[in-house]
């Protein structure tokens, strides 16, 4: 667990060296996960991502707390509780209770308006702070392609569309003024082609972990380890730490590999994990190692690493973000793009079993469920469907859960 223990390390320390340069007069930005972090890293403007920190509050079992809280001001039952977490907590104001001293007011705001929700909750945060808001356009795609990942890297032009590339490179450079008046830097559209450039680097070493780890004989890491080693370095994706993470990560996989170590020596049945992690209790991921020899070696986040992030600039590394970025969220939970992704992903990596996290509360997450469920039911994998949240513990019933999931590995084994 070498490079997993690293990389939570790394990011908890680096936030509070955040809160340090914060009180020394240095801005931050928060954002939500499906926007240009790259924009705010390349013009030296620390974030923290929306996502990441209701994660982060989860695990540290807050969230209950919060969402009693939430449901207390008024809130709709039915607010998506992964991007409505860290509001409420801020709202609260009780940062002595928060993990890690909580965060300060960030100087600036930025969603894409990917679900109807997200606008008016970065809307909040804005009145709560006063923080410039930014808010990008999230216009639909006429045509989507199912195989997108094929065409992505390069042909992205007419995969994503030009008038939808425009609009976003357009609100880029809205975005880009406002960090050059907030840091009194220059963009340098030469120095961002070369940082964009280390990123697809980047990306393309997660791709090889996720090849070595699709292809072993025996899973060596499991999803749990999996996750750190590839989000962390993805929210500071480019700089020269995130750079030599992923190298490490690369080398203890393989490492791990050639001696033959694998994380479950009777494994049987592999497993994929569907939607964001159960960041409150990702202990259930090794649940049924011992009683069934099933190991989850699958989860989006390492293979999206290289699909969803490698864009060949063509010259224009602006629109080549562009790119990475109209349709990231789409592909990770919408169909048509999300069904034949996950069906070549449960090929590649010799897929048994998919366990589907349904979030009832998050709309944008659970309303392609049914179509994802039919293309892996065709391509003949069972599938489990968990209806809960990857945030909110309380309606979150473990033993039912393994029960079922259980039932599904014993129906499997039967034949």
């Amino acid at each position: 667990m070498t490079c997993a223990n690293t990389a939570t390390a790394f990011q908890r320390d680096w936030l509070k060296g955040l809160r340090a340069r914060i009180t020394d007069g240095a801005a931050f930005a928060f954002v939500n996960a499906d926007t240009p972090h790259e924009l705010f890293h390349f013009m030296d403007t620390p974030i923290v991502t929306n996502q990441w920190w209701s994660a982060v509050i989860s695990a540290k079992q807050l969230a209950p707390h919060y969402f009693d809280r939430m449901e207390g001001l008024g809130f709709h039952a039915h607010l998506p509780r992964y991007s409505s977490l860290p509001l409420i907590a801020q709202m609260e104001g009780d940062f002595d209770r928060q993990p890690w001293g909580g965060l300060p007011a960030p100087a600036i705001l930025c969603a894409r308006a990917s679900s109807d929700e997200h606008p008016r909750l970065f809307q909040l945060w804005a009145e709560l702070t006063g923080a410039e808001l930014h808010l990008l356009s999230a216009p639909a795609t006429p045509d989507p392609t199912p195989d997108w990942w094929i065409h992505a890297r390069e042909d992205w032009e007419d995969l994503y569309g030009t008038a939808r590339l425009d609009l976003m490179v357009a609100e880029m450079e809205d975005l880009i003024a406002a960090l050059e008046r907030l840091t009194g830097r220059v963009f340098d559209h030469e120095g961002f082609a070369a940082y964009m450039a280390r990123i697809d680097e980047q990306e393309r070493v997660l791709d090889e972990v996720a090849q070595l780890i699709a292809e072993a004989a025996q899973c060596p890491m499991g999803i749990a380890e999996q996750m750190p080693n590839v989000m962390i370095p993805q929210w500071h994706r480019g700089s020269d730490w995130a750079m030599s993470h992923v190298r490490a990560f690369r080398d203890e996989v393989a490492g791990r590999i050639g001696r033959g170590d694998a994380i479950c020596e009777n494994e049987r049945i592999r497993m994929m994990w569907i939607g964001a992690g159960l960041w409150f209790d990702t202990s259930f991921y090794r649940a049924f190692e011992e009683t069934h020899g099933a190991v989850f070696v699958w989860s989006m986040y390492l293979p999206f690493a290289a699909d969803g992030y490698i864009r060949a600039d063509h010259g224009d590394p602006l629109r080549a973000l562009a790119a990475r970025v109209s349709a990231m969220n789409e592909q990770l939970h919408q169909p048509p793009w999300v069904n034949e992704w996950l069906v070549r992903e449960a090929r590649r990596w010799r897929i048994d079993v998919a366990v589907m996290l349904v979030p009832e509360h998050d709309r944008f997450s659970g309303y392609g469920s049914y179509f994802a469920r039919e293309a892996l039911v065709t391509a003949g994998i069972k599938v489990v469907e968990v209806h809960s949240d990857m945030v909110d513990p309380r309606d979150w019933d473990r033993a039912a859960m393994e029960a079922r999931v259980s039932a599904a590995l014993d129906e499997l084994e039967a034949g």
